[in-house]
């Protein structure tokens, strides 16, 4: 009977937070170091949150390491209250695949909140490449086939994932040359010290730009608009069909969170990704927010699964593990 009452008074007490979610400022957890793309797109959607949330605070806390599985663990074992969120990229479907010893199970332990945007990749290439184009590209990769060095910001990083599908694609084993993030990588990239990358938007418009890099191809199935960009063919349309990577990011709450309180969630997150100033700010990044039903809780959850089955084959065929 004890033991009735005591599960009866949480219940009651859930029901009572869903009612009156939210009465206490919200903590958005981001796995990763503060400055990056994942966090300038947790902060914007913050400001963007507190409207519609009824003007509560919204903190932005970083919690980063071990390709992003810290923070995301953090956020799997939070108060299942709606007041600590975890913000999370495409790592949400690779990890999985990634960490034999992973403490979570993302589609269980998770409830998915809604999809939040998409921003595009590009394969770039060292100044001093003599390919000049993707076709010029594709011959030199082929001649020089055991000395292609492929560098990448670190283990799970998108261009990381993008490098392993790009080597799938083109069935070349290069040398995969891990830097400890983007910076690091691209310094290297333009100095000459590595020959290739594939990377978000947010990091290699302005090197294209400045003609720093060489610029290949994207990694959408339909060309950008960026006018640095717009010229730029896919890789689908080069010859590599399927080739599509996106580094999407997506907002979920602890497993066991109140349904009335995600739906106010998700409710808050759609009028978010309406709002004039957030879509300007998403778009100087390069990213395009999400219109589709990926905003729904349910088809995001979907998403993230299908996401898990493609990304899943290609990590293990690289054999790439982390404990």
């Amino acid at each position: 009977m004890k033991k009735l009452l005591v599960v009866a008074a949480a219940v009651t007490s859930l029901f009572a937070q869903a009612q009156t979610f939210p009465a206490n400022p919200i903590t958005i957890v981001v796995p990763f170091a503060a400055g990056g793309p994942t966090d300038r797109v947790a902060r914007d959607l913050a400001e963007a949150l507190r409207k519609p949330l009824g003007g509560v605070s919204i903190i932005v806390s970083n919690v980063a390491g071990a390709g992003s599985s810290i923070g995301s663990t953090k956020v799997a074992r939070a108060a299942p209250d709606g007041y600590t969120l975890l913000l999370n990229h495409i790592a949400m479907s690779t990890m999985p695949a990634l960490y034999r010893n992973l403490p979570f199970k993302v589609e269980t332990d998770f409830e998915y909140v809604g999809l939040i945007n998409e921003v595009p990749m590009t394969l770039i290439g060292r100044p001093t490449l003599p390919a000049k184009n993707f076709k010029e590209l594709t011959t030199w990769l082929t001649q020089n086939k055991g000395k292609i060095n492929l560098g990448n910001a670190g283990l799970g990083a998108a261009s990381h994932l993008c490098g392993l599908m790009f080597q799938s694609a083109m069935q070349i084993d290069m040398t995969t040359v891990p830097y400890g993030g983007t910076a690091p990588a691209m310094t290297d990239l333009m100095g000459g010290q590595i020959d290739l990358m594939c990377d978000q938007t947010t990091n290699t418009t302005q090197q294209i730009e400045g003609k720093k890099v060489i610029a290949y191809a994207v990694t959408t199935s339909h060309a950008l608009t960026t006018p640095s960009l717009k010229d730029l063919p896919t890789l689908q349309a080069s010859g590599l069909k399927g080739f599509e990577v996106t580094i999407w990011h997506g907002l979920y709450a602890p497993k066991g969170t109140p349904a009335d309180v995600v739906a106010k969630l998700n409710t808050a997150l759609k009028a978010a990704l309406k709002d004039p100033e957030f879509i300007k700010k998403e778009e100087a990044l390069g990213a395009v927010i999400v219109t589709d039903k990926r905003m729904e809780s349910a088809e995001h959850k979907k998403f993230v699964a299908a996401e898990i089955a493609k990304w899943g084959p290609v990590i293990k065929a690289a054999g790439t593990y982390a404990d």
